[in-house]
């Protein structure tokens, strides 16, 4: 069983949900990647519309710089907070991965655990990436060529986190387009997907405590954060 990423916090609160600590900090390290890869699309006014992985490096670029400009922020857990509500949300689909991470049981929850599940979810996500904020470090990023179907609604961004000292790390970003907009919706570290790992976790917790217990299980950790 693959464990669960949910315990990436600023806080560094305990998970209550089964997590290995290697995998927990490639994680962290794929999710650092993402927040520099989002964070500024949301005010960004664009003439054309851009291929995924150009936005991407074009985002890419812009934020590094803002971090070096501000590096308080990454010791700020409010402004952190505040940042990724405003520039990430917009930029993930919540619904879809929860889905996903949900697989068979999603059909069982009902509209108003749905509603809750997604909610607790996303929270969760922003923890996260709040804290992968906090970890960033001017980790050098690369990007390997797209490759997408003329006019398909799915692509996959293929990046590498370079770490002085240490084999580079080779995060895959899913992504559709929905609209007019691209959205992330899994992430893979070292071929590893982050939404299968929560699938796994939620599944057990699903099977031990029924629906109810995952969503009380993600709403105590993510009060403890708060």
């Amino acid at each position: 069983m693959s464990p669960s990423p949910t315990d990436a916090s600023p806080e560094g609160a305990p998970s209550p949900l089964p997590a290995r600590r290697g995998f927990e900090l490639a994680a962290v390290a794929a999710l650092v990647v993402l927040l520099l890869l989002l964070a500024l699309v949301a005010p960004m006014a664009l003439a054309e519309e851009l291929a995924p992985d150009a936005l991407i490096k074009s985002i890419t670029a812009e934020v590094t710089a803002a971090i070096r400009q501000d590096p308080a922020i990454r010791g700020n857990a409010r402004s952190l907070s505040e940042l990724v509500e405003a520039k990430i949300v917009p930029h993930f689909d919540f619904n879809r991965a929860i889905q996903m991470a949900m697989g068979p049981n999603w059909r069982s929850a009902t509209p108003e655990q749905r509603e809750e599940l997604t909610r607790e979810f996303k929270t969760l996500v922003l923890r996260t990436y709040s804290g992968a904020l906090a970890a960033y470090r001017d980790q050098a990023i690369a990007f390997r060529p797209l490759r997408a179907r003329p006019g398909g609604s799915e692509v996959t961004v293929r990046s590498e986190i370079k770490q002085p000292g240490s084999e580079a790390l080779a995060i895959e970003y899913d992504m559709e387009k929905t609209g007019a907009d691209w959205k992330v919706y899994d992430i893979r570290v070292s071929g590893i997907s982050l939404v299968a790992t929560y699938r796994n976790t939620f599944s057990e917790e699903v099977r031990n405590h029924g629906i109810e217990g995952l969503i009380q299980q993600l709403s105590a950790k993510n009060h403890r954060a708060s």
